[in-house]
């Protein structure tokens, strides 16, 4: 079983091959791609904090922030009205609803760290990501 190949013995030269091999580069192209995908949401894994007191000027708001705060007792208010921990799912519903605003969180430094997360986790189901807790500043 003999193979005839062709050969530069007939009168013709064989050209030189210009054809690039890209299946490496895909490959090594591929396998990078996977890497920056399983990565890239670890990277962003953080959580929000607002910087300490600074010298500059407070930014516009287009929107008045919606104040929650937590008393001693436990007690939840929306701005000025005391909302019960029942209801308070659905005044944070009514609020995301449109575009959601910014929240203030004041809570009272002697409450277990359960009942500022309860009110936390109320505000994340109902969509209200932008919340800033709020403390005092230290005197100088």
């Amino acid at each position: 079983m003999a193979v005839k190949l062709p050969s530069a013995s007939r009168g013709r030269s064989r050209a030189p091959m210009a054809d690039i091999n890209v299946t490496p580069l895909v490959d090594v192209m591929l396998v990078l791609l996977i890497i920056f995908m399983v990565t890239a949401p670890l990277l962003t894994a953080g959580v929000p904090v607002n910087l300490p007191q600074s010298k500059a000027g407070a930014l516009k708001q287009d929107k008045e922030p919606v104040t929650v705060s937590i008393e001693r007792s436990g007690q939840i208010f929306i701005g000025e009205d005391e909302v019960s921990e029942d209801a308070l799912g659905d005044r944070f519903a009514t609020l995301a609803a449109g575009e959601p605003p910014q929240v203030y969180l004041r809570a009272d430094r002697s409450l277990d760290y359960g009942a500022v997360m309860r009110v936390l986790g109320e505000l994340n189901r109902a969509g209200l990501n932008k919340v800033a807790l709020v403390s005092v500043g230290d005197k100088d």
